[in-house]
């Protein structure tokens, strides 16, 4: 990947997404030895990151592309980031929750304008059915992480990091879940700062 997909995502998604800040953590910074700071990511409208990816994916669709629909499976914040995302930019969005999924998050979705269908007990049993309607329908599948454009758009978190701590930086900490922000961060990081360790 390169750096112009990175900043192609944060182009499409000024005023889209929120950009947020570094805030120092004294107690961590006190345990360990360090200065540390969180990205309070959970400050996003749809409380994760996963807006940032999933916007940008499907910003990239072409217009027939987007009139067929779009799908996906997730029992969090992927299905909302994508629920918005599909809202903002004028598509339908059908997301494939698991039937345990708690009440709570089914309405989240429903509220930012996605249609649920409820499948199975497991992710498997939602990729499957997802599979299915994908056939039937031709909905466009907005996958949660190994697909490029969202990467780009997890990515753009780093481009922040980087901005919001020009100083000394020794490492990058990142969640690792399906792997798209890790990815994202690293690549964006390492293309720009060899020397900063990103651990996931």
């Amino acid at each position: 990947m390169t750096l112009d997909q990175f900043k192609a995502a944060r182009s499409v998604l000024q005023g889209v997404i929120r950009t947020t800040n570094l805030i120092h953590s004294p107690a961590l910074s006190k345990s360990c030895g360090n200065q540390v700071y969180l990205k309070p990511e959970n400050m996003q409208v749809t409380g994760a990151y996963k807006i940032r990816g999933a916007y940008y994916k499907i910003s990239t669709l072409s217009d027939d592309e987007k009139s067929r629909g779009l799908i996906t499976a997730s029992a969090g914040n992927h299905a909302q980031g994508v629920a918005l995302s599909a809202r903002h930019l004028g598509c339908e969005a059908t997301i494939v929750m698991p039937e345990t999924s708690p009440a709570i998050k089914v309405h989240a979705v429903e509220r930012l304008g996605g249609k649920v269908v409820l499948s199975g007990e497991s992710f498997s049993d939602c990729a499957q059915k997802t599979r299915e309607l994908i056939e039937e329908t031709g909905a466009v599948f907005i996958p949660p992480f190994d697909d490029e454009e969202v990467i780009a758009g997890q990515g753009t978190i780093a481009m922040e990091i980087l901005r919001q701590n020009p100083g000394p930086l020794d490492a990058v900490f990142v969640p690792i879940g399906g792997g798209g922000l890790a990815a994202g961060v690293s690549v964006y990081i390492k293309q720009l700062r060899p020397d900063v360790k990103v651990i996931g």
